[in-house]
């Protein structure tokens, strides 16, 4: 609700009307106090991703220059394992420099997410390739479930984008699944006449109390089992959509993902 829809309009230049005066005056004091809390909260949260980034920066940094300046130490091109030596700290500094790679294009891509090209998207036809492609090892067992009659249920949006976000929350919610237990995941659709929603439910260990209100702010990780920048980009990709994402359910159970998004208009 906007701060407007709550004003009180009250013309009189009477007792009431210096309340209302007074009311609407600190009514919209609120609003710009809130307006920067949340500017002051993004920039934090900002500020924090700033810091984590240059720490795992580090991380790698600091084994490949003690690989280099130790060989530098002990090289002697007559000795018989030099070769061996350098294989060894060559494949370390290739290791290294991956980490900083992936490190490099991780916040790339949530830094500079381009601007969506919006096409007529069958999203029926881009869920099931999204299913097949996980489905295929035995492990993972993904169950479509289209609950309506439409055969194909068309949208507005960028092909490769939407693509990232479904990847992305499959990919969580089989990594949310305890170590070698069987993964099951659902992904349902349903319908009405001008949205589509989107559920992706698994069977993991859900979220943590404390992460659900922050789960889609950024938060850089190189862990697997973190959350990273992956659904601080899926939030912002489903928003430049003119849809929704939140966390509809979550416990020891599963957890259930809920994307909203528009349908083409006729």
């Amino acid at each position: 609700m906007g701060k407007n829809s709550l004003q009180i309009n009250y013309k009189a230049q009477d007792e009431i009307g210096s309340l209302v005066a007074e009311y609407n005056h600190k009514l919209n004091e609120l609003a710009e106090a809130a307006a920067k809390l949340a500017q002051s909260e993004r920039e934090s949260a900002w500020r924090e991703m700033a810091k984590q980034v240059a720490h795992e920066i580090k991380n790698p940094l600091t084994p490949m220059k003690l690989s280099i300046q130790h060989l530098q130490r002990v090289f002697d091109p007559n000795d018989p394992k030099a070769s061996e030596r350098i294989e060894r700290v060559t494949s370390s500094l290739i290791e290294q420099i991956d980490a900083l790679t992936h490190i490099a294009n991780e916040f790339s891509n949530f830094a500079k997410l381009p601007q969506p090209v919006i096409t007529e998207i069958d999203l029926i036809a881009l869920i099931k390739a999204v299913v097949a492609l996980f489905d295929s090892d035995s492990n993972i067992h993904i169950n479509l479930e289209l609950n309506t009659s439409e055969e194909r249920i068309l949208i507005p949006g960028d092909k490769e984008m939407l693509l990232r976000v479904l990847n992305n929350l499959v990919s969580n919610g089989i990594q949310a699944v305890a170590l070698n237990n069987p993964v099951q995941i659902v992904v349902a659709v349903e319908t009405n006449e001008q949205l589509v929603f989107i559920r992706i439910k698994d069977n993991g260990t859900g979220i943590p109390e404390d992460q659900i209100q922050t789960i889609f702010e950024p938060y850089f990780t190189t862990k697997s089992t973190g959350t990273g920048l992956g659904l601080a980009m899926v939030k912002q990709i489903v928003e430049t959509h003119r849809g929704s994402i939140e966390i509809e359910q979550t416990s020891a159970e599963g957890t259930t993902v809920l994307i909203t998004l528009p349908r083409l208009k006729n």
